[in-house]
């Protein structure tokens, strides 16, 4: 049964983290010979159970004197045991401290500390902790936002000169690689690092209409709703926007053949697709990733003779399997079909099959849909595709009608292309980035806080030219929030790998794809990341701590 403590309300709430203080007059506690009673509430509290701590002794005594007790705290106010320990110290002021300072400083203060404790930056149940290294891991998802903060400005990244502008656009065309120092002393006269940030926030993208947001596609209806779209009811014009896709994304696609793309990004309103030339993600063939993807979109590429495998469903059945854990619904199906054919092919040549009743055709063949239906739209749905077969799902895209929509905002619209260098009808396009400062609290009061935000498809070339040049910028001490299009996550699996590449072979083909020596040095290497992408780093010294998370 629960006692009901006068003075003490159960039902209040954890106060948010800014509070509003009201000042008091400091009263002035005389000391008497005899102990003060202690007040009713408290010999309630003490009758009822609860573990109080004692009052603080007053300034120049040893006898205590009655506090008024602090709404904001909770029922049990004793200390964790680190600072309960003897000999260790900790962040609470001892009794003599305490009341040397006026007691909103001492209010504000023990606040401070409780709300650190009580709130820490705790991960969630798909959150990733990492380990210290010298660069990030590899990240083939396109980010949507970039937001970065440090104890030194960004000043630099504003108001570019004319010239300044114009030499990073040649450094990108010409595929300049820029090398900075470790550390720039100061970043406002340094021309370098301003051109460099310049060349590292252009993208190509087609089709281009400046009054329409062409990414993200998925799930964009509600952005594009009330736009001028005159194709949408002109089949011609339809056509004429179809044919001019198709001489884009074949020349994107030969470009890659050739070694002189890295990679380009196709971006319907159902799925994306992640063409990746050989050599990346420790390939030796054409790579294309595929996500999300349905029964019907499977099927289709099946009919028009495309070979591709379900990476996700393959790796995971065969570690749960080896493991003895339980399987997904859609990965214990697969595996039974698997047996079953196994199990049929094995009962023929002992020459019993007739004596052993089969399934029906019908149960199978509706068994397999309803597994194949349950993984449509999710992370395990992703396709791979490998080598020459990359070529046939060029032309099975450029031919198919489902390919664009036919209602709604995006109707008649050709998927988004995406690329880092320049391609048969492409328009260059800028990221957008703004530096904000502002005032964050500190124990000691306020301190100045710098950030820089950096919005738009970011792909992973860009995430990686960008980190490089906060590097030198901001002294090797920033941080970063990274926010993920969640249908590319899955784009980091690992493919399956035959062999090892050799990576001064790699470097000596792919030197004239037009990335930066590190940048291809890092998207050569296998990605480990799988249905994870990057969430969050912090770089200390050089030093880089990052976080991922998991898509479920």
């Amino acid at each position: 049964m629960a006692v009901t403590v006068p003075g003490y309300s159960p039902s209040f709430k954890r106060p948010p983290e800014t509070l509003r203080l009201r000042r008091k007059r400091a009263r002035s506690h005389r000391a008497t010979a005899s102990p003060t009673p202690e007040p009713a509430p408290r010999r309630a509290a003490l009758a009822a159970g609860l573990p109080l701590r004692p009052f603080p002794a007053a300034a120049g005594t040893g006898r205590a004197t009655p506090v008024r007790r602090n709404p904001f705290a909770r029922l049990d106010n004793r200390l964790p045991a680190a600072a309960e320990a003897p000999g260790e110290p900790g962040p609470v002021l001892d009794s003599n401290q305490e009341n040397d300072l006026p007691q909103e400083e001492k209010f504000l203060e023990t606040t401070i500390i409780e709300l650190s404790k009580t709130s820490p930056a705790s991960f969630s149940e798909t959150d990733t902790p990492s380990s210290e290294s010298a660069e990030l891991p590899v990240d083939w998802s396109i980010k949507t936002r970039l937001l970065f903060t440090s104890s030194q400005p960004f000043a630099w990244a504003d108001h570019l000169k004319a010239h300044e502008e114009a030499q990073g656009l040649v450094q990108h065309c010409r595929a300049t690689a820029v090398t900075l120092p470790q550390s720039i002393q100061d970043t406002r006269l340094s021309t370098e690092l301003r051109c460099a940030f310049q060349q590292s926030l252009i993208y190509w993208l087609h089709p281009a209409f400046p009054w329409l947001p062409l990414f993200p596609r998925i799930g964009a209806d509600r952005k594009m709703a009330g736009k001028t779209s005159p194709w949408s009811n002109d089949e011609s014009l339809q056509h004429i926007l179809m044919s001019d896709w198709s001489v884009s994304f074949t020349s994107l696609y030969n470009l890659l053949k050739t070694k002189l793309c890295p990679y380009f990004y196709v971006c319907t309103y159902q799925f994306t697709v992640l063409f990746r030339a050989a050599g990346f993600a420790g390939s030796d063939v054409i790579t294309a990733l595929i996500s999300p993807t349905t029964r019907g979109l499977r099927e289709a590429m099946k009919n028009e003779g495309i070979e591709f495998s379900l990476p996700l469903i393959k790796e995971n059945a065969h570690k749960k399997k080896a493991s003895g854990t339980s399987l997904g619904h859609g990965e214990e199906q697969a595996i039974s079909d698997e047996d079953e054919e196994e199990s049929f092919s094995w009962l023929q040549e002992m020459g019993v099959q007739d004596k052993i009743k089969k399934p029906d055709m019908h149960s199978v063949k509706l068994r397999k849909e309803k597994h194949e239906v349950h993984m449509d739209h999710r992370p395990e749905s992703v396709v791979l595709v490998k080598g020459t077969n990359t070529f046939t799902l060029l032309n099975f895209l450029i031919s198919c009608k489902s390919l664009v929509a036919t209602s709604g905002p995006q109707a008649g619209l050709p998927p988004t292309l995406l690329s880092p260098v320049a391609f048969r009808g492409a328009t260059m396009q800028m990221l957008k980035a703004r530096s904000v400062n502002v005032k964050t609290q500190a124990l000691s009061g306020y301190k100045d806080q710098f950030s820089l935000e950096i919005t738009g498809p970011v792909m992973p070339h860009s995430l990686h030219s960008v980190t490089m040049l906060l590097r030198s910028s901001q002294g090797g001490s920033f941080s970063a929030g990274l926010y993920t299009h969640e249908p590319t996550a899955v784009f980091n699996i690992c493919p399956p790998v035959e062999k090892a590449l050799d990576k001064e072979t790699v470097h000596k083909e792919l030197a004239s794809c037009g990335l930066h020596p590190k940048t291809l040095d890092q998207l050569s290497q296998v990605p480990f990341l799988g249905k994870s992408s990057l969430q969050h780093m912090e770089m200390s010294d050089y030093v880089c701590n990052w976080r991922s998370s998991t898509l479920k």
